[in-house]
Parts: C-alpha cells; structure tokens; sequence
C-alpha cells in the first residue's frame, strides 16, 4: 500500500501545502502534496486512459483488433495521484452501481485533490484563477474565497469544481469536441457509466481528504471498501458477462469504433446527483444513488463561490442546441438547461436509428 509520507526520497522536492494554510483551515483535512511544477500546471482533463463502452469493439472494422476494457476486482491496484500502470484500471460491474470506469473514476477523485490544495495555497489572497486549456472553448475557473470558510467547505467545494469539469468534458464531446485532433470522442459521451463514475471519483476523493490518512493510502482503501459495498462482481469473466447482457440493448457491436452509433442508451442525468444503470435482474435491488454536495454547512451554494466560464469555440457555439441561447461564453449556471436540450436531441436521434 503506498504511504507518501514515507517517500522522502521523492518528495524531499516537494513542500506540504498546509504550511501556508490559515488556522481557519486547520482540521484533520489532508491536502496533497505539490510540485511548484504541479502548481502552475494543472492536470490534463483525461489524465487516465478512457475506456470504451461495450466488449470485443471493432476499431475502423479491422476485425483483427478488439478493445475490450472489462477488468475484475483482483487488478485494481492501488491508486496513484495522476496514475501508474499498478492501478489496474478498466470497467467493473457492481450489482448496486453498474458498471464503474475506474479511470473516470480516479481522475476525479484526484482533480478534486488537485482543487483543495489549490483553494488552500490561496486562502489568504482570496481568489485564484486557473486556465484549463481547450475543450470546446478557452476554460478559466475564478475561485472567490471566503475567510470564514473552513476545511471541509474548501474540500467540497473542490469536489463540486471537479465535477463540474467533468460535466462540462460530456458536453462538449458530445458536441464535437475531442482530446485528440481529429479523433471525435462524440461516440463515448455520455454512455452509460461515465457521469455515475465521475460523481463516485468525487465522492471518494472527498472522503479521502477528510480522513486522517495520506490522500492516495486513503484512496485505494476507500475505494476498495466502496466496490465491496456496491458488491464489485469477483471476476472479469463476471463484468464481460454483464457487458453481454446489455449488447444491442445499451450498445452494438455493429459498428466500429469511433462511430457514434456504437451506444444505444446514454445518460445525461447529472444533478443534483445520479443514479446507476443496472443491467435486468430477478432480484430485488436498491441502486445505489450518489448525491452532490451543492451547499456549504451554512447552506449557502458552492457555485456562488466560483465560476467555470468557457469561451466557446466556433464549432460549439454554431450547433443548433447551443445557438439558440446566443451565447458565445457559458458557466456552469447553463448545465442543466444544456443537458435537458441534449436528451431531447438524443431522443430524436436515436429514434431514427
């Protein structure tokens, strides 16, 4: 099990960012431990390889290559800040929450700790703003902090941004948007796991920063217990089995990726939480639903705290759903209408198909 505070060797480098932390914000809240390097550059938006929804995909219908990123519970290793091939990754079933990408998974988990040590290295000025690169537009994030807030606000908070993103990353793919120039990303948005995933690496990377452990020591045993919890399934034979059963129901083997065809169903509900897609069964189950953490302990909303503004891109700003609001800069406050435009447009896609 990894144990950062143990690696001087590797981390002598690095300075523990709770030193310049007001006493406001002392707690038992554990923030991650940055380079100056890390600093100044946050994150890429994808920082795990993503997985491919359904099993044996066809790539461009070369029949000799197949993705299939099924796993099982014995290969999820523990977990990384910003990953290392010993995580395991790869898509799981649970019978209370689907299927889970662990890879969406740990990245949100681990831009929500990337966040909080952010807010806190700029407790005292405030404010902080962030450029985050190009995805369907220029992204900044202005964060306006107040003194009287205290650790655990800061951590959800930071959670409450990092989902945000992640939402943001679904829409924008799903408008034309991709990571790799070119390549469209439009036939993995929204599929079944990904918002659910995205909301359980938040959840856990919470969770761990309000524990008295190590941010990634706490990481792989919470992650761990929550799989037991949702009863992972022991096998990757077990996963692909439960893929199969939701083959020409949820996704097709048809096509070849990247077609956007390849899923049949998606998901766009997103808040103020999810719910699992859970393939048909006899038996009696209780998903598990995640909710997010919207407010602070006073009730006052986090999103009054920041703002995720996207200059959007010529290819964005032109489509039909998008246009119609005339806007060429959106925040995080236009989500929700956005989603609901899109499931009716998946509607009406889909329903030609």
């Amino acid at each position: 099990m990894l144990n950062i505070l143990r690696k001087s060797n590797l981390y002598s480098k690095f300075f523990v960012v709770s030193l310049f932390v007001s006493l406001t914000f002392c707690s038992k809240a554990k923030p991650m431990v940055l380079s100056q390097k890390e600093i100044k550059s946050p994150p890429s938006r994808i920082i795990r390889t993503c997985c491919s929804f359904g099993s044996n995909l066809h790539i461009l219908s070369i029949e000799k290559i197949k993705i299939n990123d099924v796993s099982s519970i014995d290969r999820v290793g523990p977990h990384k800040y910003l990953g290392n091939t010993a995580e395991g990754n790869g898509i799981v079933y649970t019978k209370l929450g689907g299927f889970i990408d662990l890879g969406h998974l740990r990245d949100q988990a681990d831009w929500t700790a990337y966040l909080y040590s952010i807010i806190l290295l700029n407790k005292e000025q405030g404010k902080v703003k962030l450029n985050l690169g190009i995805e369907g537009g220029k992204k900044t994030i202005s964060v306006n902090l107040s003194k009287t807030m205290d650790s655990l606000d800061a951590i959800y908070l930071a959670g409450k941004i990092a989902y945000d993103l992640s939402v943001w990353h679904e829409i924008s793919t799903w408008f034309g948007a991709s990571y790799v120039p070119f390549v469209p990303e439009r036939y993995s948005s929204f599929s079944v796991e990904d918002i659910y995933s995205n909301l359980m690496g938040v959840t856990l990377g919470i969770e761990a920063l309000k524990s008295n452990l190590p941010y990634e020591e706490a990481m792989t045993i919470f992650l761990a217990d929550k799989l037991k919890q949702m009863e992972v399934v022991k096998t990757e034979k077990e996963t692909y089995d439960a893929m199969e059963a939701t083959r020409n129901i949820w996704w097709t083997r048809e096509k070849s990726l990247p077609s956007r065809k390849i899923l049949i169903r998606h998901q766009c509900e997103a808040y103020p939480g999810a719910s699992p897609c859970l393939i048909p069964s006899n038996d009696t189950i209780n998903p598990y639903r995640l909710v997010l953490i919207e407010s602070t302990k006073n009730g006052e909303p986090l999103s009054n705290f920041y703002e995720l503004k996207i200059k959007l891109n010529l290819i964005i700003s032109e489509k039909k759903t998008v246009k119609k609001y005339n806007k060429k800069v959106i925040t995080q406050h236009d989500f929700i209408p956005l989603l609901k435009e899109i499931e009716l447009e998946m509607a009406e896609e889909f329903k030609s198909l």
